[in-house]
This record gives C-alpha cells, sequence and structure tokens, in this order.
C-alpha cells in the first residue's frame, strides 16, 4: 500500500448508498483496507454485505469484501471525515439531512449524482464541506450485492472556491483505489461539461425510449441535441461558467461553430459518430421511467432552465424536455419517439 493510502488507512468514510456506483466505491476502498462504513436503506441488503460481502466485477479483477453496513444511521456513533453522497438526486436533501449530525467542521460530502447537486448541499451544509465530484465511468447491479464496474474511467473532483488544499488531495488519494482521480480547478465548468452530456443523452433517452445509436440516426433528434447544447452554453455565459471540453474530446464552444451549411453538416456527423460508438448506451432516467421512478430531470435539463429564467436567458428547447418527462412521471404522455415531434415549431429555422 502506498504512502498516501496507508496514511488514509484510520480516516472514517461512510458511503450512502449502495447501488452500482455506491456498491463499486465502498467494495473497491474496503478492498483496499479503508475504514468504510455503508448505508442501504434495504435491510437484507445490509445484511448481506456485512456477512457474506459484496460481490464487486471490474476491468481491475473479481473479488468479494465484507463491509459493516446498515439500513439506517441508528447504529452509526461519531464523525466521519468523508462522505459520499451515491444516491438518486431526488434523494439528496433527505440523505443529507440525514447525514449531518455525523459531520464535524471539516468534514466533506463528495457529491457523486447526476447533474449538479453542489449547489442544494453547500445551501445546506456550507460551501466549505462540499466536494464536487464527476463519475467518468459506469456500473450496474445484477443483483443486490454483486455490482460490475462496466467501463474503465475516471473521477474529476474539485472544491467548490476552486482551491487545492490537503484535504482535497486526501479525496483524490481515496477514490483512486477505485479509479483514476484528477483535481479540477474549475469543477463548475467540468460539472457542467457533463450535465450538457446528460440533458442530451439521459433525457432525449427517456423521451423517445431508443438505444442512443437508433436515437442519433434521426436528424431531428440531433437538432434536438445541438440546440440542448446551444441553450446550455448560453445560459453559462450568463452565469459565468466557462465549460470544460468533455472527456478531453468534445468542445462544446468548437462545435457552436459557423452558422453555414457546412459547418452544420460537421456538427451532424460528430454526434451521428457519437451515436454509433455508444450505440447500447441506454439511458439512466429511461431506466428509472420503466421502473416507475421519477427521473433527476429537474438537476438537468430543469437546472438549464431555473438558471436561465434567473438571467433572462431563453431555453424553449430544455423547458420542452423538463416538460414532457414530467407528462410521461404523470402518466399523461407514452415514451416514443413520435415526442420528439413537439420540438419541430420551437425549433431555429434553416
Amino acid at each position: 500500500m502506498n504512502e498516501e493510502l496507508t496514511k488514509n488507512k484510520a480516516l472514517p468514510i461512510l458511503v450512502v448508498g449502495a447501488g452500482a456506483i455506491g456498491g463499486v466505491c465502498a467494495g473497491f476502498m474496503a478492498h483496499h483496507s479503508l475504514r468504510i462504513d455503508l448505508i442501504t436503506k434495504h435491510e437484507d441488503l445490509a445484511q448481506k454485505i456485512t456477512n457474506q460481502g459484496i460481490q464487486i466485477l471490474s476491468p481491475h479483477g473479481n473479488f468479494q469484501v465484507k463491509i459493516p453496513a446498515y439500513p439506517d444511521l441508528s447504529s452509526l456513533t461519531g464523525t466521519y471525515d468523508l462522505i459520499l453522497m451515491v444516491v438518486k438526486a431526488t434523494d439528496l436533501e433527505k440523505a443529507v439531512k440525514v447525514v449531518q449530525p455525523f459531520m464535524h467542521e471539516n468534514s466533506a460530502i463528495i457529491t457523486l449524482e447526476n447533474g449538479i447537486c453542489e449547489d442544494l448541499v453547500a445551501k445546506m451544509v456550507g460551501q466549505d464541506h462540499v466536494i464536487g465530484c464527476i463519475v467518468g465511468w459506469g456500473a450496474t447491479m445484477h443483483s443486490p450485492g454483486v455490482v460490475e464496474m462496466t467501463s474503465p474511467g475516471e473521477f474529476v473532483i474539485g472544491n467548490l472556491d476552486n482551491t487545492i488544499d490537503p484535504r482535497i488531495e486526501q479525496a483524490r488519494d481515496i477514490l483512486s483505489t477505485i479509479n483514476p482521480c484528477y483535481i479540477s480547478q474549475n469543477i463548475y465548468g467540468t460539472l457542467y461539461s457533463k450535465l450538457i452530456i446528460n440533458s442530451c443523452i439521459t433525457s432525449l433517452g427517456a423521451i423517445c425510449g431508443q438505444y442512443l445509436g437508433e436515437m442519433l440516426a434521426s436528424k431531428l433528434a440531433r437538432r434536438i441535441f445541438i440546440e440542448i447544447i446551444r441553450e446550455s452554453i448560453a445560459v453559462a455565459d450568463a452565469i459565468n461558467i466557462r465549460v470544460e471540453v468533455f472527456g478531453g474530446k468534445l468542445d462544446f464552444y468548437s462545435l457552436l461553430k459557423g452558422k453555414s451549411w457546412f459547418a452544420d453538416l460537421k456538427r451532424h456527423l460528430l454526434i451521428r459518430i457519437i451515436g454509433f460508438k455508444y450505440r447500447r448506451l441506454k439511458s439512466s432516467s429511461l431506466q428509472s421511467l420503466e421502473r416507475g421512478k421519477k427521473t433527476e430531470i429537474d438537476y438537468l435539463n430543469g437546472y438549464i432552465v431555473a438558471r436561465g429564467r434567473e438571467k433572462q436567458i431563453p431555453t424553449p428547447i430544455n423547458t420542452m424536455v423538463v416538460n414532457i418527462i414530467k407528462e410521461i412521471e404523470a402518466g399523461k404522455r407514452t415514451i416514443s419517439k413520435i415526442n420528439f415531434e413537439d420540438f419541430i415549431p420551437i425549433l431555429p429555422k434553416k
């Protein structure tokens, strides 16, 4: 074990959420002998992880490890230096309230949810207690207590004021037991970059019910995709966020440059290539809807709409995305590619 990790062995860490991402995170950290407690709302799963262990499948190797797991916090005592929040964004506010008594003056909550949830957590516990985080890898739960890291990748973390201090370096070293972890000095720009991708891919996939490849084979879907990006960048400019290049490859500013037919052709070609490369990707919001659960739309396109409203920036396409998904959640609309036709009257004219 390297020197940095040895120093962190006794650090009390709480992982809230034992789904795919939470389970993988807790499993790898426990495998590296870090001091982990795990919270899951399912009592039978908590007992299984405690007594039999959680099974981890990954490109880095497969293993099974026991972790102290609890269905609630009534059995916990003391405080935690790091708290990893790995719950649905819709459950985050309630989860933060529950863990607040287990924080001390230097505790940090690391947010691993989709969308930009850091503002909410900062209002509740203070900006100094929040570390923003982007999860750039995938995971799935095959069955309770059996989780798989389906694709390797990286974490990007950062303090909300973009400073670098010993605590953020400590968090980097701990998360690096799972996948490489890097510190950003523009964390909101990095978070916003992933927000845009989720607002396009995850939300549009929930509206039409298609895998990404089939969806982005449609010119209409690609036009909507581009306008979500255009509105998102306009809002980012208004709130003084410089959006980072997504995944080190997709530069949204370059994508939007030019108004000629050739520039538009290049945009469509790039998006078509993305669709082909990740053609079997299924929207996580679509999976939520199929299970009869609410999506995280308020923290995705809804965030863009809300911030745009504050700055009087029009966001008609993102607003339509939010409205359609909320109608699907309410049972007033079905999931279908036909939903894309509702965007035609509000798309910019060619």
